[in-house]
């Protein structure tokens, strides 16, 4: 278990009514700022806000289909805020490109040391006594989140499919990129795909979401529903 990054002192400032002021939301409403996809030429550009909420979506799905269909029982609610906050940290860090952040592990540690400060100043922006009640979002994991979550076993599974629906979101953007006859993404549709199918042969979940809904990423709306 990785050692938890030290929070910084409370960042905020307080009102005229003597409240402290909360800066949390207001840093998390950047999130539209941060264009992902920098190294590639979009027809269409994407920024964080869209693909948190991509992945919230389908994040929920994944965790639904494990509870109706595979005798789990996760807490699909929580997977849509886990998928809503778990690229939070690039407001302050901005998007690092995947070919960048796994070009070696020396990199890759470095990156999540930085990521880790910044979720940790990002808590620091709320009322104290709400930082347990979100820190749970951004460092349960690791076990950070004071509630025990690294040794649950639904919560760490509850995680993959989180990080199962980062990766299908990336699938998708591919997808609507190719379909619009942009060509930059081809490669790109490659490797996520590859990807997406290896977490399918592990994740029954995400298997049942390529095989019924992702094949209809890219259709007009015309097609959807007729």
């Amino acid at each position: 278990m990785s050692e938890c990054p030290q929070r910084p002192a409370s960042d905020s400032r307080v009102s005229a009514s003597g409240a402290r002021e909360s800066h949390f939301l207001a840093i998390l409403s950047r999130m539209k700022y941060i264009e992902r996809w920098a190294l590639m030429r979009s027809s269409r550009p994407e920024n964080l806000s869209e693909h948190a909420l991509d992945v919230a979506l389908i994040a929920h799905v994944l965790a639904s289909l494990g509870n109706v269909r595979h005798g789990r029982h996760l807490d699909a609610d929580r997977a849509a805020v886990l998928g809503l906050f778990h690229d939070a940290s690039e407001i302050i860090t901005g998007d690092m490109p995947t070919p960048v952040k796994y070009h070696d592990a020396a990199i890759n540690e470095a990156y999540k040391a930085v990521e880790a400060g910044a979720e940790a100043r990002l808590l620091a922006t709320l009322p104290e006594d709400l930082r347990g009640v979100y820190g749970t979002y951004f460092f349960a994991g690791d076990g950070c989140g004071g509630s025990g979550a690294a040794a649950d076993g639904d919560e760490a599974y509850l995680r993959r499919l989180v990080k199962a629906a980062d990766k299908i979101s990336a699938l998708i953007k591919c997808v609507d990129e190719r379909r619009s006859g942009n060509a930059e993404f081809a490669s790109a549709e490659d490797t996520c795909r590859a990807a997406v199918e290896a977490t399918a042969a592990t994740l029954p979940e995400v298997a049942d979401f390529v095989e019924e809904f992702l094949p209809s990423f890219g259709s007009t709306l015309d097609q959807l529903l007729g």
